[in-house]
């Protein structure tokens, strides 16, 4: 990787870092998802940062922004756009949605229907939105960041599997410890704000990098490696529904964006290791007697994978 791309990376990361006090592993985890060209859910308890991470992901980027907090109300127009009647020019004319922007942030994604939720799905698998029997494309960078609070919290709809696959990554921030925790008193105490962050580089630079990504060398055992991975989610009975196609694709992009992350123009066995749980755990739903068994799906993922030879 040349230096320039070293030096955009961690410009990036690091001016997240500025808003955003957490773990330096989600950042990484966030920034991989956007190089490689994914949508990302974070799932957590309310109050942690998921809003406040990604809008310092979005500031930190020259690009558009478009922004929805979703709540029972919430309609599919009110995402994707509608078309109204120009009286002047008697002509319909289209008004685009606020997804029809570079960077996405769909707040509390789990707390509008399905019907508004599933407004999302060819946006997010084909860049483009159809309103009233037109298409509208969008263009250059797009990604979605969707946040959700628990399913067990009351008010909240569950993601259905067809578009939790829609998802390259799902993470969950998690508490953070005291160091993080001190860091982010000392920023509300300087009045440190998302609103004020400034971006670091242009929407070009990060389409750049995401072709830097796919030009990274995955050889042939390491696919074989990612397929066997995938083959066992599928034979494993306390899952309901295996790992997708879609999944393995993911699996093999982000392990290209981890690997240029990290200064090298190739894949190791070792960046699927540390993103198959992010990347295949959110599309693994239990079998009922996993369920009630009190199973816990990463546990099982784990251990699935530790079955599955690694290539040298």
């Amino acid at each position: 990787m040349n230096d320039n791309a070293a030096g955009l990376i961690q410009k990036i990361k690091e001016n997240i870092a500025i808003t955003f006090a957490g773990n330096e592993t989600i950042i990484d985890r966030v920034v991989c998802c956007l190089l490689s060209g994914g949508h990302l859910l974070l799932e957590d308890v309310p109050g942690v940062g998921k809003t406040t991470l990604a809008l310092s992901l979005a500031h930190s980027i020259n690009c558009s922004f478009g922004r929805v907090s979703f709540s029972p109300d919430t309609l599919p127009s009110d995402i994707t756009g509608l078309t109204i009647y120009n009286t002047a020019s008697k002509n319909f004319e289209y008004r685009p949605g606020p997804v029809m922007c570079n960077i996405f942030l769909a707040d509390e994604i789990n707390r509008t229907p399905p019907k508004t939720q599933s407004a999302l799905l060819e946006a997010m698998q084909e860049k483009r939105v159809t309103v009233d029997g037109t298409t509208h494309d969008i263009k250059g960078l797009f990604m979605v960041i969707a946040t959700q609070n628990p399913i067990e919290f009351s008010g909240t709809y569950p993601l259905p599997e067809a578009q939790l696959d829609r998802f390259m990554m799902k993470l969950s921030i998690g508490y953070p410890s005291k160091e993080d925790e001190l860091g982010l008193a000392r920023m509300f105490l300087k009045d440190t704000k998302v609103e004020n962050l400034k971006s670091v580089c242009e929407m070009d630079d990060v389409l750049k990098l995401q072709d830097m990504v796919k030009a990274v060398t995955v050889k042939e055992n390491v696919i074989e490696y990612v397929h066997n991975i995938i083959t066992a989610t599928r034979e494993e009975k306390k899952f309901m529904t295996g790992a997708s196609p879609r999944a393995m694709l993911a699996l093999i992009r982000a392990a290209q964006a981890n690997a240029l992350m990290n200064d090298r123009d190739y894949v190791k066995p070792d960046d699927i290791k540390q993103l198959y749980i992010p990347v295949l755990l959110h599309r693994l739903p239990l079998s009922v007697e996993a369920r009630m068994s009190h199973d816990n799906p990463e546990t099982i993922l784990k251990s699935l994978i530790a079955t599955v030879e690694v290539p040298t």
